[in-house]
Order: structure tokens, then C-alpha cells, then sequence
């Protein structure tokens, strides 16, 4: 039986401090809908048991509840949640993770902090220097695309980005069915003159990887276009792309609302196109994107947005669950080994 860990603990809810029941309606709803899996909560017991009341005495029994004390608040250092912060929910989730006790954890909370903790309990892959934050991004043709490193790392080497196109490429090879799926690297230009030296020096290594499907640059306007299953770049870039991409979509959504209730004629048009726009709408809605995972590790860490929805951390569960299954840390070690071989 597969085991799941969803950490419960203080987050970011719209701009506001940790409201529980938002990640507990996204937890029972998975519980609900998915009996070949356990679960374990991990926070505060007296806000979880009431909830877990709701559920039906077949799925309650389904759920583990453990009981923390400590809070990693997000203004809490990687060094303070990792020394000073031992019975936290994020700590307890991610410990469940490398005692095999569970097959995955999804958290809401401090990206440092979860970062810190599943470096040091989880530990990478042999022939990985770090993990990389990695999440789907939609692209033309009802696609997806993977993006990464997302912020793990703000700074990073040539060899850092060459792990991540390997890791990136089993992780589309698993998740989105591709064979030999398309790798590249983002940069400001797609001519080999362009870039700076990271990107340049990466690009020569992959060059010599035939295990991978390498396409060279793209630039970023092409992440939507579906030229490439994986774009690799460094956390700093990966962080503002993905935040930019998320605000247009939020803008265009906005303004569709406000232009399409101006009038009444806009009105009566808006009604006539609101099968479309809501089409349109389902395709672009970053909720169904919420789900970062922290690839490269030894175990399953999915990271939500920390003003994630009921909806949005519905699906980084839905996320972890399909990375258990696939087994996708035993898929990458393979690959990695792999690759590392040809280049003996």
C-alpha cells in the first residue's frame, strides 16, 4: 500500500497567516477520491479531527493523524526551521519521506525551509549536486512543458543545468508520455553566439549527450509554443518567468472580467462567449499548475504555492500521487547513471 504525507502547517493564504482548512479540504477530497492510497496529516491535531469527522469511517481509516508542536513561519530562516523547528509538520512530513514510512510529501509552506530540510534528511541522487524546483507550464496544442530550476538555486554552475535537462527529460519521459522528449536551454537568444558562459558551457556538454534529446536555445516566448517538452535555466530565471507567466494569466483573466461586464452590450456578448472564454480560461488557470516538485531527491517532495487554493492544492497532491506511482526518483537515478556511463 502506498503511503502519502500532506504536511499541514503555517502558510501564506492570500496575503494572510495559515488557514488549515483549505489544505484540509484538499487533503479529505484526495482522500475521497482515492482509495489505493494512505495518508498522513502532520500539524495540529485539534484542527485536523474535526474535519477528519466529515469522512466516512471506511476513508477515515485511512488517515494517520500526527500531531506537531512547532511552526515554520515564512519568515523563518532554512537554518532556524532545520536547528530550532524539530517537531514542525514540514520537518515530521518530510521525515516520513526518508524513514519510508511515506512515498511523498506536498507542503505549503517556506520554499527555503522545505528546500533545507529535504537537502539535509532526504539527501540527492547519486550524481546530483542539488534538486530543482520543476513545474508544468501550458503551451499551444493543449501541451505542456516543463520548466526548471525554478528558485531552488538561485545560483548555479553549467554542470547544475546539465543535471536538471537529464532530470527535466525523465521527468517528461514519466509524466507526459514523451519518447526522447525535446530538451533545451533558455536563453536571449536561439543563436550559438548568444548567452553568457554558464549557458554556453552547458550547451557544450549536452551537445555530447546523445541520451538526451537536445535542441539547443530557446528563448522565452517559445516556452509556450510547444518547440520543447523541458526548458532548463538557472533558479533566478526560472523564478521570474514563472511569476511573470502566472501575473499575465491573472491579468488577462481580470480584465476579461471587468471589460466583458462594462456594458450591457458587453454583457450579452460575454454570455454568447462564455462557453469559449471558460475553454480558454481552463487552459491558462495557474491553479491546475500549483505543484512544484523538488526533483533530484531520494523521495517525492511536491512544493504548493503558499496562497494555493482548496482547487490548486488539490492538484500538487494529485501531482505526488502520480510521481509515487511512476516511481520517478528510481526513474531518474537510472537515467543518471546512464548518462554518467556514456561519458566514462
Amino acid at each position: 500500500m502506498t503511503y502519502f504525507v500532506s504536511a499541514n502547517h503555517s502558510v501564506r493564504y492570500h496575503g494572510g497567516r495559515s488557514w488549515p482548512p483549505v489544505i484540509l479540504s484538499a487533503a479529505l477530497r484526495a482522500v475521497r477520491l482515492h482509495s489505493d492510497f494512505n495518508f498522513i496529516l502532520c500539524g495540529d491535531r485539534s484542527v485536523i479531527d474535526p474535519e477528519l469527522a466529515k469522512l466516512s469511517d471506511a476513508d477515515r481509516s485511512r488517515v494517520t493523524v500526527r500531531h506537531c508542536e512547532d511552526v515554520i513561519a515564512m519568515t523563518d530562516s532554512p537554518s532556524q526551521a532545520l536547528r530550532h523547528k524539530k517537531d514542525s509538520s514540514m520537518r515530521r512530513a518530510i521525515e516520513a519521506v526518508q524513514t519510508k514510512q511515506a512515498d511523498a510529501c506536498v507542503s505549503a509552506g517556506n520554499t527555503g525551509a522545505l528546500m533545507c530540510l529535504a537537502y539535509y534528511l532526504i539527501k540527492t541522487l547519486q550524481g546530483i549536486d542539488r534538486p530543482a524546483l520543476v513545474s508544468f507550464m501550458p503551451t499551444a496544442g493543449h501541451h505542456r512543458v516543463l520548466l526548471l530550476d525554478l528558485g531552488a538555486n538561485v545560483n548555479c554552475t553549467s554542470e547544475a543545468l546539465f543535471q536538471y535537462a537529464v532530470m527535466g527529460s525523465v521527468l517528461a519521459e514519466q509524466m507526459l508520455g514523451k519518447q526522447r522528449p525535446r530538451v533545451a536551454l533558455l536563453n536571449v537568444g536561439e543563436e550559438d553566439i548568444k548567452g553568457n558562459t554558464l549557458v554556453k558551457m552547458a550547451d557544450e556538454h549536452l551537445k555530447q549527450v546523445p541520451a538526451l534529446n537536445y535542441i539547443g536555445y530557446v528563448e522565452g516566448d517559445d516556452i509556450f509554443t510547444d518547440y520543447a517538452d523541458v526548458v532548463v535555466t538557472d533558479g533566478f530565471t526560472g523564478n521570474v518567468a514563472l511569476k511573470s507567466s502566472e501575473g499575465l494569466a491573472k491579468l488577462v483573466v481580470n480584465e476579461v472580467k471587468k471589460q466583458s461586464s462594462s456594458n450591457l452590450w458587453s454583457r450579452l456578448m460575454a454570455r454568447i462567449a462564455l462557453p469559449l472564454l471558460k475553454s480558454i480560461y481552463n487552459r491558462v488557470n495557474p491553479d491546475q499548475y500549483n505543484g512544484a516538485s523538488l526533483i533530484g531527491l531520494r523521495g517525492i517532495v511536491v512544493k504548493s504555492h503558499g496562497n494555493a487554493s482548496a482547487d490548486a492544492f488539490y492538484y500538487a497532491i494529485l501531482q505526488a500521487m502520480q510521481e509515487a506511482r511512476l516511481r520517478v526518483p528510481e526513474q531518474i537515478k537510472s537515467k543518471i547513471e546512464t548518462v554518467l556511463l556514456e561519458q566514462l
